[in-house]
């Protein structure tokens, strides 16, 4: 993924209306590099989501909160695709400890995501952070 987090809150900024920013979640998907089909399995699914959502983790050290932890992640949906594309600028590349320090949902709520989700998405991206805070949980133990 090549837009970083501080560069996605830019964009974010300069799009006024919804449907903007809806276009620019969905641009943001599309960038996403792809998973390998097998990497789409039932070990890497994300429970809690309406659409299917796959996350791989793997980690560039021992164990320990200060292991780095690498995410890639796809779905079967294009607005989805763009959550999972954030999530990823959030949170990718982070140390275990970071990433249990980070308050996606308040990154979300400043993007005026958070008030344009469906209840079920917002269900969806809780899941997938949540997954994501319980990789690195297992990484910094």
């Amino acid at each position: 993924m090549s837009t970083g987090l501080d560069e996605i809150i830019g964009n974010f900024d300069l799009l006024d209306e919804w449907d903007d920013r809806y276009r620019y979640l969905i641009e943001l998907g599309k960038e996403l590099e792809p998973l390998p089909e097998d990497a789409h399995n039932d070990a890497n699914k994300v429970r809690g989501c309406a659409s299917q959502v796959w996350l791989v983790s793997r980690n560039d050290g021992g164990p320990g909160p200060q292991t780095r932890l690498h995410f890639s992640g796809d779905s079967d949906a294009h607005i989805v695709r763009g959550l999972v594309a954030l999530a990823l600028a959030i949170y990718s590349g982070r140390t275990a400890a970071d990433i249990l320090k980070t308050d996606a949902f308040a990154i979300y709520e400043k993007l005026g995501l958070a008030a344009h989700l469906t209840p079920q998405r917002s269900n969806g991206v809780r899941s997938m952070i949540e997954r994501i805070k319980s990789d690195a949980r297992s990484a910094a133990a």
